[in-house]
């Protein structure tokens, strides 16, 4: 009797295990049956690249009703949607940003500018500005959103420029020529804080996110100021080559600060260390008028006088994302949304726009198939990243001809000027004349 060996095979294997799933396939693994594999993958991720950059609408929509330009925006903590805006004309509006429109309107809050608005506690809102008046309104949803009645008013003697609540107590800090911390019981600063010998104008106040005793102060003088209300001193104070016009301190790292600088770059300070910035980050062709972190704390977004938005990657202080359009004007606030999905910039010419942070992302409902190839594509592009072509796409943005130009007289400028000290130190006598990291160039001082 002959024995025939017979290949046996489950037929589970070969079917799907539930109806609707595709059907199962084998594959051998070998890479010598594959030899294209790679550049198939090189393939996928250029293609996903240009995907991205063909699929990149950043601009969402715009939040309409100021009649100049918008000054100040805020966040309303532990909401997605809620907004603050004031602007040039004197009037505040709070808007619902998923819905796009106002929540409260209201007109004439400040005679001239509105230079500060901050949330308190139960939907209320606090607003300062050039009047020498600190106004706290009602921020509830209500059927007329035209209410102009403030709930309070806390007279003050010089032109507030910037306000800010702390995270839990009922206190609040102004920046005027000096820091004062107010509490909302009292119609008067409790407390007056001020470095000695400093005659300068402070133009922004944050409480730090964690440490909420501590906060931060910018001025016109060139400085960044660390003060106590515990102690209701200055601690240390740094004097930098040029003046900051915003700072924003890290959701995640307690200790990190970022301020957007007049000399066209941003900088991230740890504060247990303020003799060298952590980073630069460069990109800017004009002036940094604000910046803001993002909640997770990997990013943040600024906005400048050379009419375009900035997102950059914490730590990576070269090639960030640029937003612009053709009729946006100079950026004067920007800030995150609560979910890290938005950023909502305000410019002089009176609009609040809503850019997507991420500028491809899909907006509405992702299926798990879709979701498994963007993040596909997504490890592909990270993966070939530094594939020359691959590369130069995902680096390659469009900016306007002005910015361009801008940027480009800049470059030479500052490669002049590296030229100029290598040939001073190259006919100096050696040892004499020894080239400063640019870190170093930042901060001229340190103050205790």
């Amino acid at each position: 009797m002959v024995k025939i060996s017979v290949l046996q095979h489950a037929p589970s294997v070969h079917l799907p295990a539930r109806p609707g799933d595709p059907t199962p396939t084998t594959r051998n693994l070998d890479p010598l049956m594959h030899p294209f594999a790679r550049a198939r993958e090189r393939n996928r991720a250029l293609n996903a690249a240009k995907m991205d950059r063909l699929f990149a609408k950043p601009f969402v929509g715009a939040l309409e009703g100021h009649i100049d330009a918008v000054e100040v925006l805020c966040k309303k903590p532990g909401s997605l949607s809620a907004i603050a805006s004031g602007s040039w004309d004197g009037g505040v509006i709070l808007h619902n940003v998923s819905e796009r429109k106002h929540i409260r309107r209201i007109q004439g809050a400040h005679k001239g500018k509105v230079s500060g608005l901050c949330f308190a506690q139960d939907d209320r809102l606090l607003s300062c500005g050039v009047d020498s008046n600190i106004k706290l309104w009602d921020a509830s949803p209500q059927d007329d959103i035209t209410e102009q009645r403030p709930l309070n008013v806390y007279p003050g003697k010089s032109p507030f420029n910037s306000i800010d609540h702390h995270r839990s107590d009922p206190l609040f800090a102004t920046a005027s020529n000096i820091v004062q911390i107010w509490d909302e019981t009292k119609s008067a600063a409790i407390s007056n804080l001020t470095f000695p010998t400093s005659t300068e104008t402070i133009t922004s106040v944050r409480f730090n996110l964690s440490e909420t005793s501590v906060l931060g102060s910018i001025g016109s003088d060139r400085t960044f100021t660390l003060y106590d209300i515990r102690t209701g001193k200055a601690e240390r104070r740094v004097v930098m080559q040029m003046s900051s016009n915003a700072l924003a301190w890290s959701p995640t790292f307690p200790t990190n600060v970022l301020l957007a600088s007049e000399d066209h770059n941003l900088y991230t300070f740890d504060v247990r260390q303020l003799k060298t910035p952590t980073h630069i980050y460069k990109g800017h062709v004009a002036a940094v008028m604000s910046c803001d972190w993002s909640p997770t704390g990997l990013e943040f977004v600024s906005g400048g006088w050379d009419r375009t938005v900035r997102i950059w990657k914490e730590g990576q202080g070269m090639g960030p994302e640029v937003y612009h359009t053709k009729r946006m004007q100079r950026v004067s606030s920007s800030i995150f949304t609560a979910d890290a999905r938005f950023v909502l910039t305000g410019s002089d010419d009176g609009n609040v726009r809503i850019w997507k942070a991420k500028a491809s992302e899909k907006l509405g409902i992702i299926t798990a198939r879709e979701r498994a190839a963007i993040e596909y594509r997504d490890t592909l592009k990270d993966r070939w990243k530094h594939d020359n072509e691959v590369g130069r796409i995902q680096r390659n943005r469009h900016l306007p001809k002005p910015v361009y130009q801008a940027a480009k007289l800049k470059r030479t400028m500052l490669d002049t000027r590296a030229v100029k000290e290598e040939r001073r130190r190259k006919h100096t006598r050696a040892g004499e004349s020894k080239p400063n990291a640019e870190r170093k160039k930042v901060v001229i001082a340190e103050q205790t």
